[in-house]
């Protein structure tokens, strides 16, 4: 008896689980009136998703009851991760239809296939209330694409040195690229240094484990630092180029300088620095003649200028002819004024000193006494 009334109360409960989940999965609207378009296409012509790019997810259903709080919510399952958007909460009606649009981007890692199947998945629901519906889609690689895997460049730089540019590419496009070019510039200073990568193919997978071509490929970029350039923080860009595309990305790279200026004006020439590895000649154009300096590795020179008028420039430029800087000088007064000026201020003094000295003697002198006389009787 016990064990009759074990099993009918055993029943029970699982009878009551079974309406509750019956109540709580009662759908909010027919699954097959829920009707999924992707960028204006219907998912059952099998759109095709494309790597990378935003799609807008266009959700229409008819309640088939009245329900509160309700939301959508369409996933895109990846390969490895997964993406999803869920709208804001609304009311429905029972009978009536409703559309709801919702931006999603498809995700970039698939497998290295160049294409391959993802799931969509849309629910619509509220606490009550469930419908869902699953659509399985082609998502395949971007025309033309690559991945930067990576950038290496040194943290700091000084100036005057040549630092590489280290670069590993994979395509990740649905064709080959061909003519790959990589840019690497700094374009603040007026940099820029072009090497050429070669070919990538889409995919290595479908080519012979002996054939030597591939979708990955590193290569390195050499960038020379001025010695004049100033210290800061700089954007370096690396452009990935071919007839068909054009990416890039940036990098940061500090740039360290303790001798921004070789050539430094004075009151009476110019002080040369040679902050390089190697000889350095200039040419100092005057206005009335030139002349050659040589100045040795890690040295310096000093140039002697006399200006002989108000104006009076002297340049600098390279041996190839580049301007290095234009420093103007002006005429100072020459050795024969400033002894006229000495000899003069020496005189003045002298008959300051003169006045100086008769008026102290003025001062001094005091008036004689005059005698006083009387009158005598005898």
């Amino acid at each position: 008896m016990k064990t009759k009334n074990l099993m009918v109360s055993f029943i029970a409960i699982a009878m009551a689980l079974f309406l509750v989940t019956t109540v709580s999965a009662a759908e909010l609207a027919n699954t097959s009136g829920l009707t999924v378009t992707i960028d204006s296409i219907n998912v059952v012509d099998a759109p095709a998703l494309i790597a990378g790019e935003n799609v807008e997810v266009e959700v229409q259903f008819t309640a088939d009851v009245d329900a509160s709080n309700v939301r959508i919510k369409v996933e895109i399952e990846g390969d490895k991760i997964d993406v999803d958007a869920v709208s804001n909460q609304f009311d429905v009606e029972a009978g009536h239809s409703y559309k709801k649009s919702l931006t999603l981007k498809v995700p970039y890692e698939l497998k290295d296939d160049l294409s391959t199947d993802v799931e969509l998945n849309v629910k619509v629901w509220n606490a009550d209330y469930k419908t869902e519906g699953d659509y399985v889609l082609n998502a395949q690689r971007p025309s033309y694409n690559v991945d930067f895997k990576s950038i290496s460049i040194p943290r700091t730089v000084t100036a005057g040195e040549i630092f590489p540019v280290d670069i590993v590419l994979k395509n990740i496009g649905y064709n080959d690229l061909d003519d790959l070019y990589v840019v690497a510039r700094i374009s603040g200073a007026g940099l820029e240094k072009t090497v050429y990568f070669g070919d990538l193919v889409s995919d290595e997978w479908n080519y012979n484990s002996d054939d030597d071509e591939t979708d990955t490929v590193n290569g390195r970029v050499y960038i020379e630092i001025p010695y004049n350039m100033a210290a800061g923080l700089y954007t370096l860009e690396v452009e990935v180029s071919t007839d068909d595309m054009v990416l890039s990305e940036t990098k940061q790279v500090v740039i360290e300088n303790e001798f921004p200026e070789t050539i430094t004006k004075t009151a009476d020439g110019l002080f040369v620095v040679n902050p390089t590895n190697s000889l350095k000649v200039y040419r100092i154009v005057y206005p009335s003649n030139e002349m050659f300096l040589t100045v040795q590795a890690g040295s310096t020179e000093f140039v002697e200028v006399n200006a002989n008028s108000e104006v009076y420039t002297v340049n600098v430029l390279t041996m190839n002819g580049e301007l290095v800087g234009s420093y103007d000088f002006s005429k100072t007064i020459s050795d024969d004024s400033n002894s006229a000026i000495v000899v003069l201020t020496i005189i003045l003094a002298i008959i300051f000193l003169v006045l100086l000295i008769v008026l102290i003697v003025l001062i001094g002198k005091k008036p004689q006494k005059t005698e006083e006389f009387g009158e005598s009787y005898y």
